[in-house]
């Protein structure tokens, strides 16, 4: 079994702000045949005090009718992750793992009226565009009959968050030697998120003497 040390978790706010810029998870219920899960796009807010995570379901989905304002939903955040191989390390006997970000939100789902529906597609396209370097793209530019349509075939649900927990293994625990020598193996990767995690290795140990700056 897998225990979380207390090392690779991070505290309630940089938790919330990894999740608002991925801005995309997976869902996760369970009804009486079991889990139900859906991968989607999000918009994190804060309303009265309380972190509300916004989400949309086509109407079909069946956790549309689990969203009942007494269930609770879980959504998965996951970030880069890579294996480490255990001849990747300076010192001897390490033990081959894998390094990873990753936060889980949870709290009751409360299923919104559609006259909201707009309103959130409007708020998760300006977050999404704003990824881009280009002119935001928004509803208003749709042709009305179709963006209407579109709007009524979804349903839109407020996951109100009262569980925050992330984790970010990054080899905090590890020597510099070692932290030094993991972090170059993934800066030459082929693999984008191997680089991520390398510069936010880093990041983690600054004064250190990287060879892939």
């Amino acid at each position: 079994m897998h225990v979380l040390r207390p090392q690779f978790r991070i505290d309630e706010q940089r938790a919330l702000e990894f999740a608002r810029q991925r801005g995309f998870g997976m869902i996760v219920a369970a009804d009486e045949r079991g889990p139900r899960a859906s991968h989607v796009p999000f918009v994190l807010d804060q309303r009265d005090g309380r972190t509300i995570v916004q989400i949309h379901f086509t109407a079909r989905n069946p956790l549309v009718p689990l969203a009942d304002g007494t269930r609770r939903f879980l959504l998965i955040v996951a970030g880069d992750d890579a294996y480490i191989s255990n001849d990747w390390y300076s010192s001897l006997d390490n033990v081959s793992t894998w390094l990873y970000e990753a936060v889980h939100l949870s709290g009751v789902a409360h299923l919104r009226e559609l006259d909201e529906n707009r309103g959130h597609g409007d708020s998760l396209l300006a977050v999404s565009e704003a990824r881009l370097t280009k002119q935001p793209w928004d509803l208003a530019q749709m042709e009305p009959a179709k963006r209407e349509s579109m709007l009524a075939a979804i349903r839109v649900v407020d996951l109100v968050v009262d569980q925050v927990e992330g984790q970010a293994k990054l080899n905090q625990h590890k020597s510099d030697a070692d932290h030094i020598a993991v972090a170059g193996r993934l800066a030459q990767s082929e693999e984008s998120g191997h680089r991520r995690l390398a510069r936010k290795m880093q990041a983690l140990r600054p004064g250190l003497g990287y060879d892939f700056l």
